[in-house]
């Protein structure tokens, strides 16, 4: 039996499936591309959502809400009249079973109803009036097992939706959730991303505090930098940093940042107790205190100040270092509000962070002013000695002159009591005048005002000279002197006044501490990259206990009797004196066997080594180094990084000194500040290089300024950034072959 043909009727069913397959197919493919590009307009795609589902199921509107608070807040919409997105925004639909939508929600699945003016349970008669609802469904949008909203459809007549339209909705209520679920996480991301940029901001804040703890010990300068960036990543709109004056227990205001000349001088002249201050309270309990809203507290002088020029809401973060107040941070906002807790934490870090910076910049100030207390006490103790000098010389050269008059018998014959009594006013005068003179050299080097006159010396003439002076007491005591100098040693640059006082006081010692009879040796030779000169006696020895105390004012070092003459003070100006040539002072001995001092010199700065012909250096310039700064510390600190280091050290104090001093010597290194006055150190540097007579000299940049990129493309053969240390100085100088390794 032959099967019988589709009806008419029949054939139009297939047909409208058909179309309707095909629509469903279009519309999920156009969510299914506009899932594609949720992560940059997720709006879209739930437009597209909502519009495809209106569309297929046959609703007069769509709607997907999202659950916030506890109720239904409208994400997108499609055939909604004004009127009713209005109410549901002003009286958002509960997640209860009083509504079709908030149904769905609660039982977390689909709900219909065919009218809902004869629902019992349904209780918003206003949407229903404002939206003209009567067929309604409704799909709950669940992520990770969770209700985060609903998607709705209503018709404004009685038209129950069919199952077909139930799959319907229910694909699209999934499809919506995957949309939801992709703004959750790159909202996440976008928060994640948010918080990590402002931690690296903050990282950065406290890296800028820290590079400030290095590079500056100008408080006012210190302290407006914390400020400003504690205004900065807080977020509000201004603050001050307050110093503690722990004898007056009260606060100064020394910073302020967005802040008026008329609140600024407001706040200096304000007292901000420990006892009785916002402030105060904050320091005292060591952690930050926020006031959210001026107008709801009592106002203490502090916060009275700032609520009478515009300020709402201020937050005190204490500064506190082992435990002792330094001072506080307080940074405050036009508008009241609550400060948020990261705020607070990066804060109280940050003033952590700060108060090294604070307390070494006030160690800072303190020892300036120390220093300059010493340097006037210095100057006091100079002139007072000069003065001394000149009246004790002259009384002195009347006691000297006239005793060696009479012990010539000028005058006369003497007896021999007479003899012995003028030769002990000749000897004592003579040793006051020693005493005198030593006195007064050693003032000059610790004033820093020693003078040295830079020659040519010869080493076997400084040392026979020095023998000399001591070998008619050496006769007297039957002592024997010998020099050995290997013949290598000929010459070196030194002063020579000076080099000849070094070894005619360790000779003096050195016979003054052998018994008669004994012997005394003088070496000179090279040793490693020294010239050491050793002067080595048969005495009695010294105890390791005192090899170090020796060298201080007024010791002897126990290897004398207390009545042994002797200022105490020779060895005390040997070492200093050394120190100031560049050299040093040693000594070894063993008790009961002898005593030996040495005396080392850079081996460069012999002649041999460095001289080609008289008068010219193989390079053609001299062993100096000329260090241009402004500022007095830094010229000190930088000179004491090369003693010892055989060059001499020529200091200017600005840019023009600077350039007639490197003119004039013809260093072979310059070691140059940028902040000068006058002309500034990238002047110098260019004119330096602008010149053929200087252009190969090596310039080290010490600077405060990191400008490292910008030196080096101006020539300098290296860039040091303050503080700068003796290892990075002397490496930058070996560097340019001016130091061996």
């Amino acid at each position: 039996m032959s099967a019988s043909k589709p009806s008419a009727e029949d054939h139009s069913r297939l047909l409208r499936d058909y179309a309707d397959a095909t629509e469903q197919f279009r519309a999920t493919n156009e969510v299914l591309t506009a899932l594609g590009r949720s992560t940059s307009d997720p709006d879209a795609v739930l437009d597209t959502v909502v519009e495809s589902a209106r569309r297929l199921c046959r609703g007069q509107t769509a709607a997907i809400y999202l659950i916030e608070g506890g109720a239904f807040r409208l994400a997108s919409s499609v055939g909604l009249s004004q009127e009713y997105v209005r109410t549901v925004t002003e009286f958002p639909m509960e997640v209860n079973r009083g509504t079709v939508i908030g149904r769905a929600a609660v039982e977390r699945r689909i709900q219909k109803v065919s009218d809902v003016l004869t629902d019992t349970e349904y209780m918003r008669s206003d949407v229903q009036q404002t939206g003209g609802i009567r067929s309604s469904m409704s799909a709950p949008l669940l992520l990770d097992g969770e209700v985060v909203g609903g998607l709705s459809i209503f018709r404004t007549k009685v038209d129950p939706f069919d199952d077909r339209e139930e799959a319907l909705l229910e694909a699209f209520a999934a499809q919506a959730a995957v949309v939801v679920h992709n703004v959750h996480l790159v909202r996440a991301l976008e928060e994640r991303g948010a918080e990590l940029a402002r931690r690296v901001e903050q990282m950065q804040a406290l890296s800028d505090v820290g590079q400030m703890v290095g590079s500056s010990l100008v408080l006012d300068e210190v302290l407006s930098n914390i400020i400003k960036n504690a205004v900065r990543f807080s977020g509000c709109d201004g603050g001050s940093v307050m110093e503690y004056m722990e004898e007056e227990r009260c606060f100064t205001v020394r910073s302020a940042y967005a802040s008026s000349p008329e609140l600024l001088a407001r706040l200096r002249s304000t007292r901000i107790e420990l006892d009785s201050t916002l402030v105060g309270r904050a320091a005292r309990e060591g952690h930050p205190i926020a006031v959210p809203n001026l107008d709801l507290v009592d106002l203490d002088p502090h916060l009275q100040v700032l609520y009478d020029d515009g300020w709402r809401s201020v937050l005190a973060v204490p500064v506190l270092r082992d435990g002792r107040i330094i001072g506080a941070l307080v940074v405050r906002r036009r508008t009241p509000g609550e400060f948020p807790e990261e705020t607070l934490e990066f804060l109280e870090t940050f003033a952590s962070q700060s108060a090294m910076a604070v307390d070494n910049a006030q160690l800072f100030r303190e020892l300036q002013q120390k220093s300059a207390e010493l340097q006037v006490m210095s100057q006091h103790k100079s002139d007072f000695l000069a003065s001394m000098s000149h009246e004790l010389r002259t009384p002195l050269n009347a006691v000297i002159g006239f005793s060696e008059v009479l012990l010539e018998r000028l005058f006369g014959e003497l007896n021999d009591k007479q003899d012995e009594y003028l030769r002990d006013i000749l000897n004592s005068g003579k040793h006051l005048l020693a005493l005198l003179n030593e006195i007064l050299d050693l003032s000059k080097v610790e004033a820093g005002r020693m003078e040295l006159e830079i020659s040519t010396v010869s080493v076997p003439a400084a040392i026979e000279h020095a023998i000399s002076m001591v070998r008619e007491r050496a006769a007297r005591h039957r002592i024997t002197i010998n020099s050995s100098i290997e013949e290598t040693i000929d010459r070196i640059e030194s002063d020579e006044l000076r080099l000849r006082q070094v070894l005619v006081n360790l000779l003096s010692n050195a016979v003054k501490f052998t018994p008669d009879g004994g012997r005394v040796d003088v070496t000179a030779e090279p040793v490693g990259n020294e010239l050491v000169i050793t002067v080595r006696d048969n005495g009695p020895g010294i105890a390791p206990d005192d090899w170090e105390p020796i060298f201080e004012s007024f010791q002897q070092g126990r290897r004398g009797p207390p009545s042994e003459e002797g200022t105490g003070l020779g060895l005390t100006l040997c070492r200093k004196i050394m120190t100031l040539l560049g050299g040093r002072i040693w000594l070894e001995s063993e008790v009961g066997v002898g005593s030996a001092f040495h005396v080392g010199m850079p081996l460069e700065r012999t002649v041999a080594e460095v001289r080609t012909r008289e008068g010219e250096h193989v390079d053609g310039r001299r062993s100096v180094v000329v260090i241009i700064d402004d500022d007095r510390a830094t010229l000190e600190l930088l000179t004491a990084y090369l003693v010892g280091t055989g060059v001499q050290v020529v200091r200017a104090r600005d840019g023009i000194e600077g350039l007639d001093e490197i003119r004039r010597r013809r260093p072979v290194a310059v070691v140059l500040d940028i902040r000068l006055p006058g002309i500034d150190g990238w002047a110098v540097l260019d004119a330096l290089r602008s010149d053929e007579t200087t252009r190969d000299v090596p310039v080290i940049i010490v600077s405060i300024l990191d400008e490292k990129s910008r030196g080096l493309a101006l020539g300098a053969a290296g860039y040091l950034t303050k503080p700068v240390s003796r290892d990075d100085l002397i490496e930058a100088l070996r560097n340019v072959k001016v130091l061996s390794a």
